[in-house]
């Protein structure tokens, strides 16, 4: 039977996050359990360590990388892909792979010496040096696997839920109540969704956020992602529509509905569609 992909994207996005995270649970539960599998035969063949031993180091192990997922997610998320500059970007992942394999260690050593405390043993994790070393060969290929899965699994997401970009040659057009000597800006940008394109009216986006390379158009509670910089998509709106009102953050003036003060000088706006949306002080004073 055919899978309506178009259809299952609505059903799939609000049970999202929820998808995302039992993915990670279930391949690092799966893993623990079958490598423990794997270590406690291993040693019932040579009936040389307890068999509670190899189920604390695999379960250290996978509980540790499944700790260290969230960071990952939130630094390729920052640190993204930028063809100026490749080479940086590659030495920031080297860096951080390091990183990760080094507090994938410390977790999974705090972990086993916790463990073996309780048994009323001792931990021994062994010549630290070398062992960070033959640690840090296995660590960096799941880093690098982690890195991948993510980026992918981007990719796709952001081909189901429709990609935008600017025409390329914009139809003159003004945000409604903008003045006719002010410069023609574009009225309309493609969205490319499952290979089809459909043209959305730029009028009707609510409000913006800022996701690494692209920023995220919200048009009918819907994002679309649009391969672009939070200034360069300023410089495409009109300013008598659109302010940007945080340094992630841009909302259609027509939208909000009630701004809530907070303390230092922030505040908090509530769209029409009922969306928070935050507001630095920076940048409140430009709602007046």
């Amino acid at each position: 039977m055919a899978i309506d992909t178009p259809a299952l994207w609505p059903w799939y996005k609000p049970r999202r996050r929820g998808f995302e995270w039992g993915f990670w649970i279930v391949l690092y539960l799966v893993n623990g359990v079958a490598n423990s599998v794997v270590r406690v035969l291993e040693i019932e063949a040579a009936d040389a360590t307890a068999r509670w031993e190899p189920v604390v180091w695999e379960c250290s192990s996978a509980l540790s990388f499944l700790l260290l997922v969230w960071p990952v997610v939130v630094f390729t998320r920052r640190w993204t892909w930028n063809w100026q500059r490749p080479f940086r970007w590659l030495a920031g992942h080297a860096l951080a792979s390091m990183v990760f394999s080094l507090a994938h260690v410390m977790m999974m050593v705090a972990m086993r010496e916790l463990a073996y405390g309780l048994a009323g043993g001792n931990y021994n994790f062994g010549h630290w040096p070398s062992e960070l070393f033959y640690e840090y060969l296995k660590d960096g290929r799941t880093y690098v696997g982690i890195v991948l899965f993510i980026e992918g699994y981007r990719w796709i997401v952001r081909r189901l839920n429709g990609e935008a970009r600017w025409l390329d040659a914009p139809p003159d057009g003004q945000c409604e109540g903008s003045s006719v000597d002010e410069p023609a800006y574009p009225d309309r940008f493609l969205v490319k969704m499952l290979g089809r394109e459909f043209l959305v009216p730029a009028a009707q986006i609510e409000y913006a956020q800022a996701a690494g390379n692209y920023v995220n158009l919200v048009v009918g509670g819907r994002e679309y992602p649009l391969r672009s910089t939070m200034k360069g998509l300023l410089e495409r709106l009109d300013p008598e529509c659109f302010r940007r009102v945080h340094r992630s953050y841009l909302v259609r003036i027509d939208q909000i509905a009630e701004i809530e003060p907070l303390e230092g000088g922030e505040a908090r706006l509530k769209l029409s569609s009922g969306v928070l949306v935050p507001c630095s002080r920076r940048y409140r004073s430009d709602l007046s």
